[in-house]
């Protein structure tokens, strides 16, 4: 309910708007059970037809402008949802595209995606028909004092019935939070399970693991279904008590007034209107009953937003240098996940003169892809700076550096676009010579001559239904289309053939020319010949860093990937 209170307030106009028609339509419903009584009370005992002409007229041209003022009503609504449901669809997906990753990754990816799920429950609880609904609440005190007019005893009645139905939709609502939660929880862990299954489908089949995902389904379907059973019973429950509610309430009012028709205090068509007043004051309050769960949903899906929103986001601005040289230099820096016992590394310093070439090395798990990403800027270091031809890192424009720089991940991803648009996607403006020209340095030429749609081909699964190495290539590619001062190159020839190998010992030949600095993270220390920087990660808790100077070394002190001509 503050939601719709918030959405309302935002837009005073139409909700003072709304408010005038939602009493203008109270009002003209009272057309039809007054039709009724004067029907009785003059027509039936008098018999003059002008009489029944008039009330016919009367109560049709009220019943027109009911119907015209409800149908303008529901305009108006839509114009409340319009912007808050853009809104929040906008925010939620600006949130997931630029926070930062070392908030993000604090939360589950199944919650991730329940972020932009949770945008359809805000529609579907705050939809227009919801909002009439709501609005239409306080305006059943019209016909209570109405019926008030008529005979105070029903009056009493009908309000008796009117606050229980109400109590029981508010108790609906607070009751269903918790079961809501739960099943929006099991729910997300259904789609962890899907996308196993229909992502990793080699995985599962090559090692036997569909009889413990079959499991592990079936658990979950069990406790969806009892949580869904759980809900529905209790939607059941006050669903049933309300039509228990009308029916009792009728039989009160009729039973009431008919003992007052017989005492002579009051006369049949009272006694019938009475009837239909009470049943239209409950009308609303029933179908305001029925909103629990909805109105549940929207609360879960407004909670998971506010906790996303709490994180961090990327700078959308900040510093910009006019020339970046390829100097790199860390002061003290550290970094631990959150909630990690020990830090991969700390008390590092290092720095790298343009042009320079760093190695680092370790096992699985040092650190290596860490160490890339705190130089990309997606993550930041837990203590110390990080400073970029001397500026620090954390006052640069995240744009412009990640234009600044050649970034290949070690498991890199594409976007589901074609291949164009993927190596387009951090320098829209490149022609097409530069184009070709990187595709021919990645080694992707004859791939793309032999696809049908060459660089149309339309890229799916994030590039994970591709063959890694025609992946890697792609990435290079990408990379490469910076024309940046550093590269960071994270396990260059993993997964690569000779073809593809040769290709990045060649790309990273020509940067070490061009005077770019190089970073290549690698298991093998011996990767690169010539002078070189290696960071040895495997040292613990300060990384051990070495000169390596070759006692042969080329006129030009150039160095070049080991198997490359230098």
């Amino acid at each position: 309910m503050k939601e719709l209170i918030r959405r309302m307030v935002s837009r005073p106009v139409i909700a003072v708007e709304l408010l005038v028609a939602s009493a203008f339509i109270s009002v003209l419903a009272l057309a039809s059970p007054l039709f009724v009584m004067q029907v009785l009370n003059r027509y039936v005992s008098q018999g003059v037809d002008a009489t029944l002409v008039t009330l016919v007229t009367g109560v049709l041209i009220a019943i027109g402008l009911e119907f015209a003022m409800r149908q303008a009503r529901l305009r108006l609504a839509r114009g409340v949802n319009v912007i808050p449901d853009e809104a929040a669809a906008f925010a939620g997906f600006n949130v997931l595209s630029r926070a930062r990753m070392s908030s993000l990754e604090q939360v589950p990816p199944e919650a991730r995606r329940e972020i932009v799920n949770g945008v359809s429950a805000l529609e579907s609880a705050y939809n227009a028909n919801n909002i009439t609904t709501v609005l239409d609440v306080p305006f059943s005190l019209i016909f209570i004092f109405v019926l008030y007019l008529i005979e105070p005893a029903i009056a009493y009645i009908a309000t008796g019935f009117l606050a229980a139905i109400f109590l029981a939709g508010v108790w609906s609502g607070v009751s269903l939070r918790n079961k809501t939660a739960e099943l929006q929880n099991a729910s997300a862990q259904g789609s962890a399970l899907l996308g196993t299954v229909t992502r990793e489908g080699d995985t599962v089949r090559a090692f036997n693991a569909g009889h413990f995902l079959r499991q592990a389904w079936q658990k979950h379907v069990r406790f969806s279904q009892r949580k869904r059973r759980d809900l529905t019973s209790a939607q059941g429950i006050v669903q049933t008590f309300t039509q228990t509610a009308n029916g009792l309430m009728s039989v009160a009012v009729i039973a009431v007034g008919a003992t007052l028709v017989v005492l002579g205090e009051m006369d049949t068509g009272a006694m019938i209107g009475c009837n239909i007043l009470a049943a239209r004051a409950l009308q609303p309050i029933s179908k305001f009953s029925q909103l629990g769960a909805g109105f549940a949903k929207a609360r879960e899906a407004l909670q998971t937003f506010r906790k996303m929103s709490a994180a961090a986001l990327e700078a959308d601005s900040g510093s910009a240098m006019a020339e970046y040289k390829g100097g790199l230099e860390f002061r003290d820096a550290a970094f631990a996940f959150g909630g990690g016992t020990t830090p991969l590394f700390e008390s590092l310093s290092l720095k790298l003169e343009p042009g320079s070439v760093l190695v680092v090395t370790g096992a699985n798990g040092s650190g290596k892809t860490t160490f890339a990403r705190l130089i990309a800027g997606l993550l930041e270091p837990t203590r110390g700076q990080i400073f970029v031809d001397g500026l620090d890192l954390q006052q640069i424009a995240p744009e412009w550096w990640r234009r600044q720089i050649i970034y290949l991940p070690q498991e890199p991803s594409l976007l589901n676009a074609t291949i164009e648009e993927n190596l387009r996607i951090n320098a829209p403006d490149m022609d097409s010579a530069e184009l070709n020209e990187i595709v021919k340095a990645a080694g992707l030429r004859r791939f793309l001559d032999e696809s049908p749609n060459g660089f149309e081909t339309q890229i799916l699964d994030n590039g994970w239904r591709l063959s890694e190495g025609i992946r890697r290539r792609i990435a290079l590619a990408r990379a490469l289309a910076t024309h940046g001062m550093l590269a960071i190159i994270d396990e260059p020839t993993e997964s690569l053939d000779a073809e593809g190998s040769a290709a990045v010992h060649a790309v990273l030949g020509q940067l070490v020319k061009r005077g770019c600095s190089v970073i290549v993270m690698s298991h093998d220390k011996n990767i690169v010949k010539g002078r070189h920087i290696v960071l040895d990660l495997d040292a613990k808790p300060v990384p051990l860093v070495r000169q390596v100077t070759p006692d042969v070394q080329p006129v030009a002190q150039q160095a070049t990937l080991a198997g490359t001509a230098p």
